[in-house]
Order: C-alpha cells, then structure tokens, then sequence
C-alpha cells in the first residue's frame, strides 16, 4: 500500500519536527526481527522518550535536508528503522541494549553534532550513564558542600549538651 502525495507530505513533516529537536539520530537494520520484537522495540523506545520510525529511506533523505543529520544520507540503504532523541545516550543504550538481546538487530549508524558516529561511539555512549542519573549525581554533589556545613554547625550545640551531660552525670556519681 502506497502513501499518497499529502501522507508522504505529513511523514516528511513529522520527522522533520522531531529532528528540530534532536541531538542524536541513528539507522537500524531491522531485518529478521517479528512483530513482536519489534513492537517491544517501540515500547522500550517510546518509554524513554526516544523517536523510533520505520520510514522509506528516500522520505527520511527529504526530512534530514539541511539538518546536522544530512552526514546519514549515505548510510541509508535496506530496510532501517529511524530513532531520533533530544538525550543522546538514551537512543544508543536503547538500540544498543535491544542489538545485544536480539541479533538481527543491527545498528547501521548515527550521527550527533553534524557528524557521522562510529560503531565503537554509540557502544561507549550507550555505556554512559542515563540524564537522569547524571542529575542525581550533579545534585549530589552539589549538595554535599552544603551538608557538611549545616553538619559543621549542628556540631557547635550538640558539643555543648554532650559536655553538660557529662558535667550532670559527674555530678550525680559525685553526690
């Protein structure tokens, strides 16, 4: 079943709407995979905010027309399921974690910043921490300063009632 002129139109509109936004795109061979397979690629994608499409390569080669992603069209050949995403790391571990299970998934290429990604960058991206994770871990450091401070002054006063406790208990064995 073939798109019409206005489909095509809406298809080359919305992935282009999502490559507005986006830091990372990258090209997956999804030969071999079923249905079901598939459909948890979606899911797991679509749960952590990533852009997954099975679009014809030539509708994604209008989409990426002078964008930073315009170093893809080469790659695009075969059967390719297009993922874009605002946090980089999530489309590669994404992609990456789904490869490792499933072997007919192939990760193609990527493109982040205007340039062609390799093989070996999205894996190493893909083992960096989530967004999520890295705030956690800012937050926890930027907090720890304050904390040992507010530590610091708590220290003053709880002194002073462990010395009057002492001086309390002296005085009771003295008497």
């Amino acid at each position: 079943m073939s798109l019409t002129l206005d489909e095509k139109k809406a298809v080359v509109a919305e992935v282009s709407a999502k490559l507005s936004d986006a830091q990372a795109a990258m090209l997956a061979e999804y030969r071999g995979l079923t249905v079901a397979q598939m459909t948890l690629l979606r899911r797991k994608a679509r749960d952590s905010q990533v852009y997954l499409r099975v679009v014809k390569n030539t509708l994604v080669r209008r989409a990426i027309e002078g964008t930073g992603f315009e170093c893809l069209k080469d790659q695009m050949s075969g059967p390719l399921a297009f993922a874009v995403s605002a946090d980089p790391v999530a489309v590669a571990k994404i992609l990456s974690e789904f490869a490792k299970a499933n072997e007919a998934l192939k990760i193609k290429a990527g493109a982040m910043s205007g340039k062609l990604i390799s093989l070996a960058q999205i894996e190493a991206l893909a083992s960096l921490p989530g967004r999520e994770q890295l705030l956690a871990q800012l937050l926890g450091t930027m907090q720890a300063p304050v904390r040992k401070f507010v530590q610091t002054l708590n220290e003053v006063p709880a002194k002073f009632v462990r010395a009057l406790s002492a001086v309390r208990d002296a005085k009771a064995k003295a008497a």
